[in-house]
């Protein structure tokens, strides 16, 4: 499997989850589920079945962690020289000449993207149309409703 870039934060907050999976959940499915096991018959105790449940969830959960960590190729934006150019990582901030509006996003590795917080996947028609940008130019990106145009304002490196 090829590499998948990824931010330093978005690394980070992938091992701060592992780290809580491991040292806090799994203990605590370990124990209801020594808990349920005490109570007797397992074929009717539903706290059995339901700490059963957790436990495939949280291990589901470190396998897909540990995999993602193990085929990252983590960049840190603030030690590249992009020459004021949006690249992965980078902060941008644009107008969106349509809705007369600024938005800040972050360019940022696909399973890091939310929207909600401003993180747009590097492999999104948005910022596919401001990769390779400078502040001043305008990426215009194509929607259902017809084309958005969105001028660079501003290029962060954080």
């Amino acid at each position: 499997m090829s590499k998948v870039p990824m931010t330093v934060g978005g690394a980070d907050a992938l091992r701060r989850e592992l780290a809580e999976l491991k040292g806090t959940a799994r203990p605590a499915v370990i124990q209801a589920i020594a808990e349920a096991r005490a109570h007797g018959d397992l074929k009717e105790n539903a706290e059995y079945h339901a700490a059963r449940e957790q436990q495939g969830f949280i291990e589901g959960r470190i396998k897909e962690i540990d995999g993602k960590l193990s085929h990252a190729q983590i960049i840190d934006v603030t030690k590249l020289n992009p020459g004021g150019r949006v690249v992965f990582g980078a902060t941008v901030e644009v107008y969106e000449e349509e809705m007369g509006e600024e938005h800040t996003f972050q360019i940022v590795g696909e399973d890091e993207a939310d929207i909600k917080l401003g993180l747009i996947s590097v492999s999104s028609p948005m910022a596919r149309a401001l990769i390779g940008k400078s502040e001043g130019d305008v990426g215009v990106v194509q929607i259902p409703g017809g084309l958005r145009h969105m001028e660079i304002l501003t290029v962060r490196y954080e």
